[in-house]
């Protein structure tokens, strides 16, 4: 059974969330949390976001052996309401929600919701940490004084979050830890929370080279009026692929230095997944300009 549901913000304070559901487009109900969305197992339930914080009634959800997909781009629903000239509520977005193929939905798995938590905490750091060194750099010395223990607190803080990213991904991701020792990046913990985040949010498996290089960001700028050309890319992987190129080439790279290392990646994954040289234990080192996928 397939059941649709949108997620919205409740209008007391703007801070909790609400869930519509339906299975036919005819008949709504209102849930405050996944887990009390009547879905078993089989069922498959289309969303057009998950919020944080819904994150464990979503996993109650898959352990209950609900299948559970949300909505790449949100940008779909506002067009196709547009197109099917519906109402904008609750109850049209649900509506526009039914007729998107289902292509352009991802399927949630248990290792990209415990992951996820963890990364979104991770870049919520990373964010503060770099706001902190911008207005670092336009104080005078003594007032420097005073945010550098903030700013190493914080570094800190990032560092101890880093590392459990990278365990849990050892543990969670088989490949993980043949592509650190194959890009040489056993060191660095920003590198291997980079790798993390790529592997959660990307499918290198089924996608193709110019599917992830679209959805990275590696294609060269180009500037377009209509803006379409930065819709097709997630910004927040397109710094993590500059993050783990900086941990490889120990440099700031450029565009094609991070694409290089994007197409390793997928070549080192696909060894691993035939049997090949990477899943014996025998990592290939990367070498810039070599032949890859």
């Amino acid at each position: 059974m397939r059941n649709y549901a949108d997620v919205h913000r409740t209008r007391r304070n703007c801070e909790g969330f609400r869930i519509t559901y339906t299975v036919d487009g005819v008949s709504f109900k209102h849930a405050d949390d996944f887990d009390e969305v009547p879905a078993g197992p089989g069922d498959q339930l289309f969303v057009d976001t998950l919020p944080i914080q819904h994150a464990d009634g979503v996993l109650e959800l898959v352990r209950r052996g609900v299948e559970v997909y949300y909505l790449r781009r949100l940008t779909l629903i506002r067009k196709r309401r547009e197109e099917l000239k519906l109402p904008k509520t609750t109850r049209g977005d649900i509506k526009a929600l039914m007729t998107i193929e289902e292509r352009w939905f991802r399927r949630v798995t248990e290792n990209f919701l415990v992951l996820r938590r963890m990364i979104l905490a991770y870049r919520s750091l990373l964010r503060t940490h770099q706001q902190l060194l911008n207005k670092y750099k336009a104080l005078s010395d003594a007032e420097r004084n005073v945010l550098r223990p903030a700013i190493k607190s914080l570094e800190e803080q990032m560092d101890t979050l880093a590392k459990q990213i990278a365990e849990e991904a050892g543990i969670r991701y088989p490949a993980y830890n043949i592509i650190i020792e194959g890009l040489g990046i056993c060191d660095g913990l920003a590198g291997r929370e980079a790798l993390a985040e790529l592997l959660t949010y990307a499918d290198f498996a089924n996608s193709p080279l110019r599917g992830l290089k679209r959805l990275m960001g590696l294609y060269k700028p180009i500037r377009s009026s209509k803006k379409k050309h930065w819709k097709l890319y997630d910004g927040g992987l397109h710094q993590a692929a500059i993050r783990l190129a900086m941990a490889h080439y120990r440099t700031m790279p450029n565009g094609r230095q991070c694409w290089e290392l994007v197409k390793q990646i997928k070549q080192l994954l696909t060894a691993q997944a035939l049997g090949g040289p990477a899943a014996r234990g025998k990592i290939q080192k990367y070498t810039p300009g070599a032949s890859t996928l």
